[in-house]
């Protein structure tokens, strides 16, 4: 049985890349052996699982679909750690321009105007705009309030398209708003979604059956398609109990408390909060993510030019990662995310 190794947690949640990091054995393949966890994997090739979120992006086409583990048998691309690299040249980017694009900040490492880049996601879309067919001037617009975006700014076309955003479980509740509503690009990045849990626990996943009769704390006005989806049925058959607390902090609060088993939010989130709540050697995340969402570009449904503006940001992005820049951009931001929780 796998367990949750604290060496693992910590180096995840931003301990500096060790020298033996620097030695990896990468730019390699490797065929996934039994037991085999994106944890061990990076332990393996970098001497160092903090590299586990590497192995992650630059294998998203042949992980499990659901969740994002590794599949027996299949062969994983292992990247080289990223290394200082300045952000790309944006010429096409200015005031008043032809595309625009509404976003916020506080986000990080997503969306953030200090953040280096302003953010994985801001530094992904504007690469892929500037490889797009056809390629047109475009600006960004920063608006701190999240829940302007949707409703009006986006829907009465204020601005173009939006970033970065969740979509949820369409085919299941097409009513939703943002179904209902929006179109969604290709994913611009995925999410693993992760379970923290303290780290005398004893509470392992492996499996859903692992989890079934546990209590799980997501913060309240998060998603939860993913808990319910097709084949788990978690919250319908009462197989597990939800515990919506007002805020992440809450959760936290609540594990430590020992009213809940574990808290489950994405892998950015979490680590962010252990370190910030000085949580770190107490609660880690487990080895196994409990699934894999992602973050999109939307337009509005009704947008006269909506398919013509998603078309091109789709295939800009497909270029992106063709070219190999998409795996570059991801993997220098994740080793900034490390260094700022180890400061």
């Amino acid at each position: 049985m796998r367990r949750l190794v604290q060496a693992a947690g910590l180096a995840l949640l931003g301990v500096v890349m060790s020298g033996q990091m620097a030695q990896a054995v990468c730019n390699v393949s490797y065929r996934v052996q039994p037991e085999d966890t994106l944890f061990s994997i990076a332990q393996t090739h970098y001497g160092d699982s903090a590299g586990w979120t590497l192995i992650y992006y630059a294998n998203q086409g042949v992980l499990e679909a659901a969740t994002g583990r590794v599949v027996v048998g299949s062969e994983v691309y292992i990247p080289c750690p990223a290394r200082s690299a300045a952000a790309d040249a944006t010429p096409l980017r200015g005031g008043k321009a032809e595309i625009s694009l509404l976003t916020g900040g506080d986000y990080a490492p997503f969306t953030d105007r200090d953040w280096p880049g302003q953010g994985m996601a801001t530094e992904l879309v504007n690469a892929a705009l500037e490889l797009a067919p056809q390629p047109v001037p475009y600006e960004i617009v920063w608006e701190d309030d999240w829940a302007q975006h949707l409703f009006p700014l986006l829907d009465s076309k204020a601005h173009d398209m939006g970033f970065p955003w969740l979509k949820p479980d369409c085919a299941a509740t097409p009513d939703n708003a943002r179904c209902a509503n929006f179109h969604f690009s290709e994913p611009l990045m995925d999410l693993p979604i992760m379970l923290f849990a303290k780290v005398d626990s004893g509470l392992v996943y492996e499996s859903d059956a692992d989890v079934v009769g546990k209590r799980l704390c997501r913060p309240k006005g998060y998603f939860t398609h993913d808990l319910d989806r097709a084949g788990r049925h978690w919250l319908t058959q009462e197989k597990v109990t939800l515990v919506q607390a007002d805020s992440p902090d809450a959760c936290f609060a609540a594990l430590m408390a020992g009213e809940v088993d574990a808290v489950t939010v994405n892998i950015f989130l979490g680590a962010r909060k252990v370190v910030e709540l000085g949580l770190k050697g107490q609660v880690l995340p487990l080895e196994t993510p409990l699934s894999r969402e992602a973050l999109y570009v939307i337009i509005s449904k009704k947008h006269w030019r909506g398919t013509t503006l998603m078309y091109r940001l789709n295939a800009g992005l497909a270029a992106l990662k063709a070219s190999g820049r998409y795996g570059e951009i991801v993997a220098r931001h994740l080793k900034i995310f490390q260094d700022e929780l180890a400061q």
